[in-house]
């Protein structure tokens, strides 16, 4: 189980970028096609802009044509939470990171093999960690 990071709202708002804030706090989405790891390839680690939760490896990401990154599965069963998300009118799977519960995308029933899923996250809610390079947790 995961150690959860709660913050104020004061307190993410100084150490998110405005568009970290938007999309983690509010829940906002980046437009498409314009994320920073829309065509990376780079090995390594996935983790939350938030709170450096790890949350998805490079070796699970795929091309979706979606215009966000997606990956077939998490790093594990503690990465995420999974919530309904009824707004806009239709019915989805909110994806928020499971330690600071960011927003970090949605998950869909319509991925490749060998999970069938694809999340589908924004670019502004994840850094890369390269391979090998330790994964240090943002404390309070």
């Amino acid at each position: 189980m995961v150690e959860k990071l709660t913050l104020s709202d004061a307190e993410w708002r100084k150490r998110l970028t405005p568009e970290e804030y938007d999309v983690l706090r509010q829940h906002g989405t980046e437009y498409p096609g314009t994320g920073c790891f829309l065509g990376t390839k780079d090995p390594g680690t996935y983790v939350c802009a938030g709170c450096r939760n790890p949350l998805f490896k490079a070796g699970v990401k795929f091309e979706s044509g979606t215009g966000w990154p997606s990956f077939t599965q998490t790093i594990g069963p503690d990465a995420v939470a999974e919530i309904q998300d009824r707004s806009h009118g239709m019915v989805r799977t909110e994806v928020r990171c499971a330690r600071c519960d960011g927003h970090l995308g949605h998950v869909f029933p319509d991925g490749p093999p060998p999970t069938g899923l694809r999340y589908c996250m924004n670019s502004v809610a994840m850094k890369h960690v390269p391979e090998g390079q330790p994964i240090e947790l943002v404390k309070k």
